[in-house]
């Protein structure tokens, strides 16, 4: 069994896993186990009713949040001439082809997420087995393989989370920081939920959100009441 601080165990006393707290309580006790002396992150976990088994059960996408994620992230762009004129002039920190292709096989990646011209991606594929592990691939699935950088840029730069449901049918997401108010929060979690159920699949029987849980990065979850959260969505 691992063993935790002594902040942690203070942190989980004062939470009760056998209760399921209405969002607002939730997002309250989150913040207040938040015992690192960083800014942690805020992440969720959500439990679907699906089955990743089937390739029409899988749950993949992509949300901007309002209110972002409180990190700063470092955007490479895949594309060449007038695109990668747009990209760099969109906010990217980095645009290129062929050049930037070399340089991350030489070992360079200083960059949290990428995008590409779908023109680029010959090129791009060349170096996925560096990408892909990282989940720094380009997907146009996720809306970072596009003509339309621009957007791609201002949306990736404002906070967009990507997620997929894993093995067990759980997305994990990171939707804020331990320093956002709980307003901010909680209009982050509510539409990151809300984007879950519009992406319910038509075959997926039962409950869909199961089970939601929400903790610090180095602290203990908290358990939402899914039928709750439901039903602020819906107010």
């Amino acid at each position: 069994m691992p063993k935790h601080g002594k902040q942690y165990r203070k942190a989980a006393e004062a939470i009760d896993r056998t209760t399921l707290y209405g969002l607002q309580e939730a997002v309250e006790l989150v913040i207040k186990s938040g015992s690192a002396k960083f800014d942690e992150s805020v992440d969720i976990a959500v439990r679907l009713g699906i089955d990743p088994r089937h390739a029409d059960q899988m749950v993949r996408s992509a949300v901007v949040l309002p209110h972002g994620i409180g990190k700063e992230v470092r955007v490479l762009v895949f594309a060449k001439g007038e695109k990668e004129a747009e990209a760099l002039a969109a906010g990217a920190d980095y645009a290129g082809s062929d050049e930037i292709v070399k340089k991350i096989q030489g070992g360079w990646l200083d960059f949290d997420k990428t995008i590409a011209t779908p023109d680029m991606m010959g090129e791009v594929g060349k170096i996925g087995r560096i990408l892909g592990p990282r989940n720094l691939m380009p997907n146009a699935k996720l809306g970072t393989v596009t003509f339309d950088i621009a957007r791609a840029v201002s949306e990736t730069k404002k906070g967009k989370v990507d997620f997929k449901a894993d093995k067990a049918g759980v997305v994990h997401a990171v939707v804020g920081k331990k320093s956002f108010s709980a307003d901010k929060l909680n209009e982050n979690i509510l539409l990151f939920i809300d984007k879950l159920i519009q992406l319910k699949p038509s075959s997926s029987k039962g409950v869909y959100v199961r089970a939601i849980c929400l903790s610090t990065t180095m602290g203990p979850g908290v358990k939402v009441d899914p039928v709750q959260a439901r039903s602020l969505i819906k107010a």
